[in-house]
């Protein structure tokens, strides 16, 4: 069974900001999500970035924004995993909190750009690296920043962003439904249970037990919470998690079919259908021709 790791960051809101340089072998970390924005500069570096149910290439100087509860990871090309090989990944990660500075960016208009552009991060979105040569000098400089002076520029780095015109959003809309905005603990527990349990069965009275709700209780409390029914969000998460494995071309669509918790392959290709508007088949020869 395929885990989505929920990792925990050590970020709070008082130190709402974490910048640090990496220097890796490889990239490591698992498929994973958190509830905080992460921004990814690859300095040195290629292979291939998944983001929910997207892969693409990324190579020198790419920038990469992961929104918040966003499933992805880095895979560093088979060479960098070579027993001699020198080849390094290096690079600048900015972490931050998700309600950072929530009013301000919600209610003021001079924060509408950088409102968008959080919230078209919740696909991800890849900035390659024709970026400007501002948005690389204020990002290489956060690290060493702290206090007001990293929140000054931290902002500048969001709106230089949010300004740049050239930008790839990269999970499709229908992997972005099915993660809902997350605001309280309960909810949070649930959904990083079922991000971990999805492709198994789950009963309702599991799942209702484990809220400390009644089965009833659970599914009204859910529905409100997500706009999904528990069994609508199960198969928008099993889905997501096909579309991954079909642009990895490694297994047979059946065998993805049982990988992912259906218990027939005509029930997933019906599901696949009504959630992505083609049939496996036709959307691995999609996405494998990149055009999705």
């Amino acid at each position: 069974m395929k885990t989505i790791m929920n990792e925990k960051l050590p970020i709070s809101n008082t130190t709402p900001i974490k910048a640090r340089h990496y220097d890796y072998q490889h990239f490591t970390y698992p498929w994973h999500f958190h509830s905080q924005y992460e921004l990814m500069y690859v300095e040195n570096g290629f292979g291939q970035c998944f983001v929910g149910d997207s892969i693409h290439k990324f190579s020198d100087g790419d920038l990469i924004l992961f929104g918040s509860n966003l499933p992805h990871y880095m895979n560093s090309d088979d060479s960098y995993k070579k027993k001699n090989s020198n080849l390094r990944v290096k690079g600048i990660i900015v972490q931050f909190e998700k309600d950072f500075m929530n009013y301000s960016i919600n209610n003021y208009p001079q924060f509408l750009q950088i409102k968008t552009l959080l919230e078209n991060s919740g696909r991800g979105m890849l900035f390659p690296k024709e970026q400007s040569d501002k948005i690389k000098s204020i990002l290489k400089k956060l690290p060493e920043m702290n206090g007001l002076q990293q929140i000054i520029n931290f902002l500048n780095l969001l709106q230089e962003l949010a300004s740049c015109k050239k930008n790839t959003v990269l999970a499709s809309p229908q992997f972005y439904k099915s993660f809902p905005k997350l605001g309280n603990s309960r909810i949070e527990k649930i959904i990083s249970f079922i991000n971990i349990n999805y492709t198994r069965n789950i009963s309702l009275t599991e799942i209702a037990s484990l809220a400390a709700m009644n089965v009833s209780s659970f599914c009204r409390y859910f529905k409100e919470q997500t706009g999904k029914t528990f069994l609508e969000y199960i198969a928008e998460m099993r889905i997501g998690y096909a579309c991954k494995l079909l642009t990895l071309n490694e297994k047979s669509i059946n065998q993805i079919s049982i990988e992912c918790g259906f218990e027939s392959i005509t029930h997933f290709n019906k599901t696949f259908k009504k959630q992505t508007h083609f049939t496996p088949t036709i959307y691995k020869q999609k996405i494998l021709e990149n055009t999705i």
